[in-house]
């Protein structure tokens, strides 16, 4: 067991730093006024492809990804993949963008919840009487604001699907994580430069505006590689309930940055809706800690 200790430790500091790092994204995002979010889009996935490339020789891993290259019958699902990601980066984008950073983070608290509605109904996972309890929850949730606030929280339930389909067709990929990003990337790089070469011939690219707009567009890449790097550091070492507890740290700094910095506004009844949310996810985690293997 004390063997275990300091990687268990380094887990934990990686699962912060990976969490705290997406969490504080709106911040960052934010500085790109005045650069519409898609082409925020294209540049971050131009410049992960480079940064990953780079990590990717480094750690001398090419060799999964020729296998998976090769392989061009296999790589359906990594297109898939790449889809679902490429949407969730754009709207997530748009949302910090337009100061919609609340209907933002109600998506990632409604991720997991997804997660375990898309476990049931594609994969026929079974699921726990609690667990059912917390979509239903979450569901009302939604509602309450489609029917009783005459919303419709479109930000929240992209984010939430289209992070929750990823994860789904991301256990179809064999590939590890540090591979799968970036063959992921990798198949957007070609819509990427279209998209680039198309800005630039009609005078509609922000790249040269400023020397801080091309560093913040060029460190878009950096800033989107470094927390997954910390992610998938913090995966090997932890269990699966641990990593799921960490995961709302994310959402939650979301949250009060769109409150206390962004001053977007809070009603009382957008405050309910976060609650049920709430009240899921204390299903959810309860659930999935009271079902979590127990060492003899």
């Amino acid at each position: 067991m004390k063997t275990a200790t300091p990687e268990a430790t380094k887990g934990v500091l990686f699962g912060l730093s990976a969490y705290t790092i997406w969490g504080c994204f709106p911040l960052y995002f934010a500085l790109f006024a005045g650069v519409p979010s898609y082409e925020v889009l294209i540049h971050r996935v131009i410049w992960s492809c480079v940064f990953l490339a780079i990590v990717v020789t480094l750690l001398k891993r090419w060799q999964p990804v020729r296998m998976a290259l090769v392989r061009p019958g296999k790589l359906g699902f990594v297109f898939g993949c790449a889809v679902f990601i490429a949407i969730n980066w754009g709207v997530y984008i748009y949302a910090v963008e337009t100061r919609h950073v609340l209907q933002a983070s109600l998506g990632y608290f409604l991720t997991p919840l997804v997660n375990v509605a898309l476990g049931m109904l594609v994969l026929k996972e079974t699921i726990s009487r609690m667990q059912v309890v917390a979509v239903a929850l979450a569901t009302i949730a939604i509602l309450y604001q489609l029917f009783l606030l005459g919303l419709v929280p479109w930000i929240t339930l992209v984010l939430a699907f289209s992070f929750g389909t990823y994860g789904l067709l991301r256990k179809q990929v064999e590939l590890d994580g540090l591979s799968g990003l970036f063959v992921e990337t990798l198949l957007l790089l070609p819509v990427g430069l279209l998209a680039l070469a198309w800005l630039g011939s009609t005078g509609h690219a922000h790249f040269s505006d400023s020397n801080s707009i091309t560093l913040l567009l060029v460190s878009s890449g950096i800033v989107t590689a470094i927390p997954l790097l910390l992610f998938a550091g913090a995966a090997r070492r932890l269990r699966l309930a641990t990593v799921g507890f960490l995961m709302y740290i994310n959402p939650t700094l979301q949250f009060f940055i769109a409150l206390y910095v962004f001053d977007e506004p809070m009603s009382g009844e957008k405050l309910l809706s976060f609650a049920m949310i709430w009240v899921a996810l204390g299903l959810y985690s309860w659930s999935a800690w009271a079902g979590r293997p127990r060492l003899a």
